[in-house]
């Protein structure tokens, strides 16, 4: 019986690392500096949307391409209940954050029953976030259009360049690397971890296929809206850019696919590893964008499993040990 219990310690160790890590930055680092605490939040707001995208590409292979609209109807569903509804704003969240999780479920079922791969998926995805955008610019009375929205009741001490901020967006990185984690130790981690190696040999196994991917993009949907909500409480303000495509997924992308597809914390690694390099060529001017392009193909070429799990399967093979996976039966019917 000790064996299981070992094996939940293990799991769990990257995770309390992590916290250990993220309760020590603040006074080691950010020393009360709002410029620094602000870079600080934003990379967890993105390891936050990065857990998200993580389950449900790195986890199912289904490419949602509008995580930053998913984030929006968290934000913009959120701001409109309080500023316009009069709703309490933490009912608010809660109402924007299942609006979310409704659908990114009906996208996934839409991919699942017309059995879409992963391009076209990530078609229908991106159509859906072009239309989110769009739909954010024609309702300027509801949603403020290119000038924004500004929201009510939002408390200061949680602001995004604030201590308060940094501790809400940690606390809520680590509780989804707990989500995470917990669904990669249960039944479903087994059905997911089945259908990353090969769908056809799952289905055979008797893994609901679609089943899996609907809980995969519900559970994924819920904590990028979630993410997207609180980072409107906290910033106050949101506009069409605060969720854009090109800022958010392109950044989310990358982030997951440094720290490696469907690993525990390839968002926290990849977020990390993108601040510090964007911070690196701020003052690049126009070879900035020169240096993300150079980064993106290096990842993607160099890298194809992720840098960080690059790095890890090197040591392994170098100390001779394999990759420990949960080990369980599968689903019953």
């Amino acid at each position: 019986m000790a064996r299981p219990s070992i094996r939940i310690v293990i799991a769990g160790l990257p995770i309390a690392v992590t916290a250990v890590i993220l309760a020590l930055l603040p006074p080691i680092w950010l020393d009360d500096s709002t410029y620094y605490t602000g870079l600080a939040v934003e990379a967890l707001v993105f390891a936050c949307y990065g857990v998200g995208f993580n389950l449900i590409f790195g986890s199912t292979h289904q490419l949602f391409l509008c995580v930053g609209a998913l984030a929006g109807v968290g934000g913009y569903g959120t701001a409109v209940l309080a500023n316009s509804a009069s709703f309490p704003l933490a009912l608010g969240v809660v109402v924007a954050t299942a609006s979310a999780a409704i659908v990114g479920g009906l996208l996934s079922w839409i991919a699942v029953h017309r059995s879409l791969d992963v391009i076209f998926t990530g078609i229908v995805t991106l159509v859906f976030a072009l239309a989110f955008d769009n739909l954010l610019i024609g309702k300027r009375g509801l949603t403020g259009g290119d000038t924004g929205l500004v929201l009510k009741g939002a408390a200061v001490d949680l602001a995004d360049n604030r201590i308060g901020g940094y501790y809400l967006f940690a606390g809520l990185l680590l509780a989804f690397l707990i989500i995470f984690r917990a669904l990669q130790l249960s039944r479903s981690g087994w059905a997911f971890r089945a259908l990353r190696d090969d769908e056809l040999a799952a289905e055979l196994a008797g893994v609901d296929v679609a089943r899996y991917r609907i809980v995969a993009a519900v559970v994924g949907s819920a904590m990028i809206g979630l993410a997207g909500a609180l980072n409107a409480y906290s910033s106050a303000y949101i506009s069409p850019s605060t969720y854009g495509f090109s800022r958010v997924d392109v950044s989310v992308l990358v982030i997951v696919a440094f720290g490696g597809l469907g690993m525990l914390l390839a968002p926290v690694l990849g977020a990390t590893a993108f601040a510090v390099f964007d911070e690196a060529v701020a003052s690049s001017g126009q070879l900035r964008e020169v240096f993300y392009g150079a980064f993106i193909i290096a990842i993607f070429l160099g890298f194809r499993r992720g840098v960080a799990a690059t790095a890890v399967d090197l040591v392994r093979r170098l100390t001779g040990r394999r990759r420990i996976e949960p080990a369980l039966p599968p689903p019953a019917d």
